[in-house]
């Protein structure tokens, strides 16, 4: 089977996390595929500021080592494995996904989970950006349980991230 590598951004801020209404007919943080020479976490970056216009930085989901060489990557949350099927809904040529998932928040003071500052605006490009709250996670119809769970876990690590913007 052909296999992607591919990167999510959950982005957060302030209780909410940014999701956009999928050709899929479901309901998804920003993300896409891994493009030649980038690791992981540009990709992540990229895709996020393509999608949605915001920069955002990681938020960690692990310690980092002491040690400064080699540099170290943020560790994503998990990785996914997703089944693609064709345009025609079949797994007939179908590929799959193996997705980096990051939690992310907003850049600069803006993204300081201390402040409590209105959400920005998201794309009105015809994706439907939404800033969903957790009780809107929670209730949502067409959001796969994998998105749900994320989207939750994405909230609650960005209120208690430390005010100090991460290393990439």
């Amino acid at each position: 089977m052909r296999r992607h590598f591919t990167v999510t951004g959950f982005v957060s801020h302030d209780g909410r996390t940014a999701l956009h209404w999928h050709k899929f007919g479901i309901w998804l943080p920003p993300g896409g595929h891994i493009e030649a020479d980038e690791d992981p976490v540009q990709a992540m970056l990229r895709e996020v500021r393509e999608e949605t216009g915001l920069e955002v930085v990681t938020v960690p989901s692990a310690p980092t080592f002491a040690y400064t060489s080699p540099p170290q990557l943020v560790p994503p949350v998990t990785i996914g494995v997703y089944d693609i099927a064709n345009g025609d809904g079949s797994l007939a040529e179908a590929h799959q996904h193996i997705d980096f998932v990051y939690f992310t928040r907003l850049a600069g003071p803006a993204g300081d989970p201390a402040r409590r500052t209105p959400p920005p605006a998201l794309p009105d490009d015809g994706m439907q950006w939404r800033w969903f709250t957790e009780d809107d996670v929670r209730s949502a119809d067409n959001l796969n349980d994998d998105v749900r769970e994320l989207s939750l876990a994405a909230i609650r690590a960005v209120h208690t991230a430390p005010s100090a913007p991460p290393g990439r």
